[in-house]
This record gives C-alpha cells, structure tokens and sequence, in this order.
C-alpha cells in the first residue's frame, strides 16, 4: 500500500491526487502550501510518493527519479487504491512539474480503467521542456488531449514561459493560469511587484475555481 497524506475536508466527495516533482518529496513547502491551501477552498487533496522518493525516507540516499513505466504504474496502483476508499467519489489527478506531467501522459493513454476513474488534470509548473533544451519539446501528447486539464505555469518558467508556451499545439481542453513574473515553483522576483503568496493564492484560486466547475 502505499503511504498517502490527506488534506482539506473528508466529505467533499471531489479529491485532487498530486504527485510531487523530481527532487522533492510530498511534504515539501511547495506542495504542502498546495495541498493545504486548497483543502481551505473546500478541495480534498491526496499527496503521494514514487517509489524513488519512498526509498529516500528509509534509505537517506538521494536517487534519481524511477523510470517512465515504474511511474505510471504508481500513479495506477494510487488511483486503484483511493478508488477503494469510501467516500471518495470523483478524482482529479496532477501534480508538480514532473508528477503533473506524469499524470497527463498518464490521462493521454486512456483506457477505460482511467477513463472512468478520473474527471481533470491539474499540473503545477508544467516542464514543457528540460532545463536549458527548448528543443526537446514535451508537447506531442498535450495536443490530443481530451480530459479538461488545468496548467499553472509561471511567465518566466525556464522549463516553458509565456511566450514560448503561445506557440505550443496544446489541446483546446487545456486550461492555462500564468502567475505574473513566476519561475518553476511560480515565484515571482521581488523586484516585480508580486509576491510569491499572491502567486500561490491565485494559482488555488484557480485550481479551486477549475475543479469546481469541471467535476462539481
């Protein structure tokens, strides 16, 4: 079974499941901000971890992300597993950065298993590319996209800003809310204007706003 952290209130029937990014865990400031903040919007949330990133809690030891495969298969034991849970009545599913991006490709296989378990996809700080390789585009299965999907991406993210994300072929089922001046994790620099707490309270205003009317 694998160990999942519960936030927001138990009976709102709609549950966020949200995976964490590469280098850092599920109680990371970042994600526990989110889950938190949007379990005080009246969203429950569920934070999970991949295997690697469990590994490191007992270990100590840093590793490198599992493979794709290994991945997705978490993120279906997960679903399997919260669909058993009473009470739990409808899931959306998404994440930070990497963990969003597994759950849209994830929402982009289908199969009916999926399609019957999940209702939108949520990504925080989506990595439309790898740092520093705009080339190397992690688009292609975002432009058939069927599921109402939700991305929060700052301005000025390395890993997909404003500009470059225009160009992109993204599915018309894709949602987007920029945080002004925000980089991966939407924090804006201080000599912007904006603040990182208004960024992160916008984006859950979003994401509150989004799951409410797609899955309410």
């Amino acid at each position: 079974m694998t160990h999942i952290l519960f936030d927001g209130p138990q009976d709102a029937g709609l549950t966020l499941v949200l995976a964490h990014g590469a280098g850092a865990a599920m109680d990371s400031p970042f994600m526990t901000a989110f889950a938190q903040g949007l379990g005080a919007r009246g969203i429950a949330v569920a934070r999970f971890e991949f295997p690697y990133m469990a590994a490191r809690r007992t270990t100590g030891k840093k590793r490198p992300p599992d493979r794709q495969p290994i991945l997705l298969q978490a993120w279906r034991e997960v679903i399997a597993q919260l669909g058993e849970q009473p009470g739990i009545r409808r899931l959306a599913i998404g994440g930070k950065s990497m963990g969003g991006r597994m759950a849209s490709l994830l929402a982009a296989e289908g199969g009916q298993d999926i399609s019957d378990a999940i209702g939108a996809l949520v990504c925080l700080g989506y990595p439309f590319h790898p740092a520093g390789k705009p080339d190397r585009l992690r688009t292609e299965h975002l432009a058939a996209l069927s599921l109402p999907s939700l991305i929060v991406q700052g301005e000025r993210d390395p890993l997909g800003n404003r500009a470059d994300v225009a160009g992109y072929p993204l599915s018309k089922a894709i949602q987007l809310h920029w945080c002004p001046d925000g980089n991966h994790d939407l924090a804006p620099r201080k000599r912007s204007g904006y603040s990182q707490e208004d960024n992160w309270a916008g984006a859950m205003d979003a994401v509150a706003g989004f799951l409410q009317s797609k899955l309410a």
